[in-house]
C-alpha cells in the first residue's frame, strides 16, 4: 500500500534525512588508507547517538538474508554492488567504496548512499560515479507530479546504458516513509509513461545501482548479504530520498 505524507510528514523526514546526511559526511571524513570498514560503522552510530535517532539498517533481516544485518550502514568495496558488511576489512589505495545509511527519528525515516574513491583515485573509478551520480540526478528530476515512476526508471536507465554500464536486476529504489521499504517499488530501468503516479507527498529513495562490465547479473556472498558483480568489475551506488511536490522534488537527505 502506497502512503501519501502530509507536508508536516515530509518535514519529518527531512529532518530524519539530514542525520542521515551528517552520518554519510562523517564516514567519508572519516574513510582513509587502513581504516577498517567496522570504523566507519562506529562514525556513523556516533552521528546518530548524538541525534537520538535509530537505525532502520541495524537487525533488519529480510527474507533472503539469513541472519540480521549487523551494522548501522552498508559498506561496499569495489566489486561489491550494495548491502556491503561493516568488519575488519582495513580500506587500500585505490578502493572505491559504497556506503549506504539510514536513520530514524521520531517515527520517520530517511535513507541515502553515496560511493566515493579512497586514496589515489582510478580515472575508470571516477567516471563510474560520475555516471552514478548523473543518472540518481536524472531520476530526481524526472519525480515531478504528473509523471510516474517508470519516468524515473527510464531517466536512470537512460544515463546508465549510454555510458555501457550494467545494473543489478531485481535490485532498485522504494517508498520511504514510516518505515525504511515502503511501496512503491522504484526500478532502476523502465519504460516511461508506466507505473505508479506521481503525487505530491510521495516520498521515495533513488538509488541507482551501476556496474562497469555492463549486464544485469550478480552474484551473493558467503555473508548472504553482500551483492557482487559476476565479473569483478566495479560497482558504484548513489541514493537520496526525495519527497515530490507540487514545488518540484525535494531532496530530503541533504545537510
Amino acid at each position: 500500500m502506497v502512503e501519501i505524507k502530509s507536508d508536516d510528514a515530509l518535514a519529518a523526514m527531512r529532518e530524519a534525512g539530514r542525520v542521515v546526511a551528517r552520518a554519510l559526511e562523517a564516514v567519508r571524513k572519516a574513510a582513509a588508507v587502513g581504516v577498517r570498514l567496522r570504523d566507519l560503522d562506529e562514525a556513523a552510530r556516533a552521528v546518530l547517538d548524538e541525534a537520538g535517532a535509530g537505525s532502520p539498517f541495524l537487525g533488519y533481516r529480510p527474507s533472503f538474508a539469513p541472519t540480521p544485518f549487523p551494522g548501522v550502514i552498508c559498506t561496499s568495496v569495489n566489486d561489491a554492488i550494495v548491502h556491503g558488511i561493516p568488519g575488519d576489512y582495513r580500506l587500500r589505495d585505490g578502493d572505491l567504496l559504497g556506503v549506504d545509511c539510514g536513520a530514524e527519528l521520531d517515527g520517520w525515516t530517511g535513507d541515502a548512499a553515496v560511493t566515493f574513491t579512497v586514496g589515489t583515485p582510478r580515472p575508470a573509478d571516477l567516471e563510474l560515479v560520475e555516471t552514478a551520480r548523473r543518472a540518481l540526478d536524472a531520476g530526481i528530476a524526472a519525480a515531478a507530479v504528473g509523471n510516474r515512476v517508470g519516468d524515473i526508471s527510464h531517466a536512470i536507465g537512460t544515463v546508465a546504458r549510454a555510458a555501457g554500464y550494467g545494473m543489478p536486476r531485481d535490485f532498485g529504489g522504494h517508498g520511504i516513509g514510516r518505515r525504511m521499504h515502503e511501496d512503491p517499488a522504484v526500478p532502476n530501468d523502465g519504460r516511461p509513461g508506466r507505473g505508479y503516479p506521481l503525487r505530491h507527498g510521495l516520498a521515495l529513495a533513488i538509488e541507482p545501482m551501476v556496474m562497469a562490465g555492463g549486464g544485469t547479473r550478480y552474484r551473493t556472498d558467503g555473508d548472504g548479504w553482500t551483492l557482487r558483480t559476476t565479473d569483478g568489475s566495479r560497482a558504484a551506488h548513489m541514493e537520496h530520498t526525495v519527497a515530490i511536490t507540487e514545488e518540484g522534488p525535494r531532496v530530503l537527505t541533504l545537510l
